[in-house]
């Protein structure tokens, strides 16, 4: 059989997929975004370090006391100790909160 009989894809060593259509497919899309981009003068990009930093401190903020109370109320029902260990660990998922948040906002930002 030929390499390029009809029915048969075309194929491209240069191209890991091994397909012309999808190399070519390819950078038409890419020419057609940089040519919206220039029209309309944005440019797509990812988000920048200090939200990422901004969305790990939220996380901190909710899952640290969480957590702490969440432990807290399993170790009250486990040892009948109630409201007591539930509002030791809910204050120290907070401190431990608080020094990562520390930590978090010592990195600098990219």
């Amino acid at each position: 059989m030929a390499a390029n009989e009809p029915g048969q894809d075309p194929i491209d060593d240069q191209n890991p997929s091994g397909d012309i259509r999808l190399s070519s497919l390819d950078a038409r899309l890419k020419a057609a975004a940089g040519v919206e981009a220039a029209r309309t003068g944005t440019v797509q990009r990812k988000p920048d370090k200090g939200y990422k930093q901004g969305s790990r401190v939220l996380t901190e903020l909710v899952a640290g006391p969480a957590g702490g109370a969440l432990i807290g109320w399993l170790l009250d029902r486990w040892f009948g100790t109630t409201p007591w260990l539930l509002l030791v660990l809910l204050f120290l998922g907070f401190a431990v909160a608080i020094r990562n948040i520390y930590r978090i906002s010592s990195e600098r930002p990219e």
